[in-house]
């Protein structure tokens, strides 16, 4: 019998008094697409980290075809074929896309004169392996998160990998892309290359993997043959409960002044007349492809597209959103699409994250109350079920659901009349979004507030929203009732704009 590629046997993993990984086994095929599933906390990064070589484990081993291996580093798991893709994307924010595809191969090779006709060559076809287009000589920084996300897929396949890890690699994607980025994963494990899938989304792991391993607690909870999966099973056992689908129904007042109206927005190139209505206690969603729309049209709303056209109403009065502030003194709050990037000040604390947006409520004569300041911190922290024993840890040592809600409460400390949440549970474990739509929902119903929420996730959307905007190329191209439609459907419309 064949060994497997990757073996991991009895691993143990402890930082501190926390017990990281508890007698974990794992096996990866040749050529096997084999999923690991776990919410945040679970171990999933710990076996990560150890089967690329950056930690080491305790107690166990590791065996890689059928020979155990001591110390690996992460230059041997490499040179042994293991490549990762972090959630983070670990790219050059300031070198062009094809810098960035092209860097390494060009630094193995040890030349001292970079041939930049090489360069656009590697870029060339690294995104042809990946069945995408993008501008080669564009900035990574410039890129939105899913075009960023591209960049590290397509390098990481550049390398001949036997096994590729793949950390929430289509966290950022749309149906289109990540239909693209499944063939390309089926394509390489024709060539006999195994794939680490690391995923939060049941879908996803159901149509793309053959075996799955579900860790809980430092734990192996269940693992088998996929076909004994289904969606309310892998819930079961990441979670530890049943987690059913709640649908969200605004109960507001008939003839209610609209919360925000929108009529004819324009942005040059980027938004075409779109018009629409939010209600008090509304959850109204944005839907739509790459490339539609829909960030343009929550940074056009949050003040940051100052040349837009068209008017904007607040509680019936035409609003100036000229910039920032003038949206935020509306009452307009606005949760990007990447919250270590865009939304955090990684280097802080939670409670200066949470107080970063309402240090004018907050202070007299310029200075910071902090006694206030204090209360106020840890009165979001517990508003938001934020799951940690201090406000003065770092931040970046909360889960990635945990950090989307300090993100959250940082807007709410405003008190905003208009919640923008754009991918409001991108990366986030099942019971954590869960817990954050739960959140929503409560905001919505019981605070009057008004929310657009922006996702890819058309689940989230179904069952959170009471209607569904779809935009396409920068015009609104469609409305449904969320009540009255599915994800199928949802998607099937999504699918006829492709």
């Amino acid at each position: 019998m064949t060994a497997p590629l990757i073996e991991l046997r009895h691993l143990g993993k402890s930082f501190g008094a926390v017990h990281a990984l508890k007698d974990v086994s794992l096996a990866i095929g040749r050529g096997e697409i084999h999923c690991l599933a776990g919410e945040n906390g679970s171990g999933k990064s710990t076996l990560i980290k150890i089967i690329s070589g950056v930690n080491q484990p305790d107690r166990g081993e590791i065996l890689i075809d059928g020979q155990a291996v001591a110390g690996l580093t992460p230059r041997d798991a490499i040179a042994r074929g293991v490549q990762v893709i972090y959630q983070d994307f670990s790219l050059f924010p300031n070198l062009t896309v094809a810098e960035n595809l092209a860097l390494s191969l060009e630094l193995q090779s040890g030349t001292r004169i970079v041939s930049w006709r090489r360069v656009r060559r590697i870029a060339e076809e690294a995104t042809r392996k990946l069945g995408v287009a993008l501008d080669p000589d564009a900035p990574v920084e410039t890129l939105p998160t899913a075009g960023k996300q591209l960049v590290a897929i397509a390098r990481a396949l550049m390398s001949d990998p036997r096994l590729l890890i793949m950390d929430e690699p289509t966290t950022a994607l749309t149906g289109r892309e990540v239909a693209a980025l499944f063939r390309v994963v089926r394509d390489i494990q024709s060539r006999g290359i195994a794939v680490l899938f690391v995923s939060h989304k049941m879908r996803e792991m159901l149509e793309i993997s053959e075996r799955l391993t579900v860790i809980r607690n430092g734990e192996v909870v269940a693992a088998g043959p996929i076909a004994a999966f289904d969606e309310a099973g892998i819930t079961r056992a990441m979670t530890g409960q049943e987690i059913a689908a709640e649908g969200y129904r605004r109960e507001g007042e008939a003839g209610a002044t609209p919360l925000l109206e929108v009529e004819n927005l324009s942005v040059p190139g980027q938004l075409d007349d779109i018009s629409f209505r939010l209600m008090p206690g509304e959850i109204l969603g944005i839907s739509g492809l790459l490339g539609s729309g829909r960030t343009e049209l929550a940074l056009a709303l949050f003040g940051m597209k100052p040349g837009h056209g068209g008017r904007i109403r607040i509680d019936g009065r035409e609003a100036k959103l000229g910039s920032s502030q003038a949206a935020i003194a509306a009452g307009i709050a606005y949760v990007p699409e990447d919250r270590l990037t865009e939304g955090l000040f990684l280097a802080a604390t939670i409670d200066r994250n949470l107080l970063a947006a309402s240090h004018g409520r907050l202070s007299r004569f310029g200075v910071l109350r902090a006694g206030r300041a204090a209360e106020a911190a840890a009165g979001m922290i517990r508003a938001m079920a934020i799951a940690t024993p201090t406000g003065n840890r770092p931040v970046t040592q909360l889960s990635g659901g945990n950090q989307q809600r300090v993100v959250i409460g940082r807007w709410l400390l405003n008190d905003p009349r208009i919640l923008i949440l754009n991918g409001p549970t991108v990366g986030v474990d099942v019971g954590s979004k869960a817990g954050i739509h739960r959140k929503i929902r409560d905001l919505a119903r019981g605070h009057g507030l008004g929310v657009l929420m922006i996702s890819d996730d058309l689940p989230e959307l179904v069952d959170n929203c009471n209607r569904i905007l779809v935009l396409h190329r920068g015009r609104l191209v469609d409305e449904v009732e969320a009540a009255a439609t599915s994800e199928a459907a949802l998607g099937e419309r999504l699918g006829a704009l492709q």
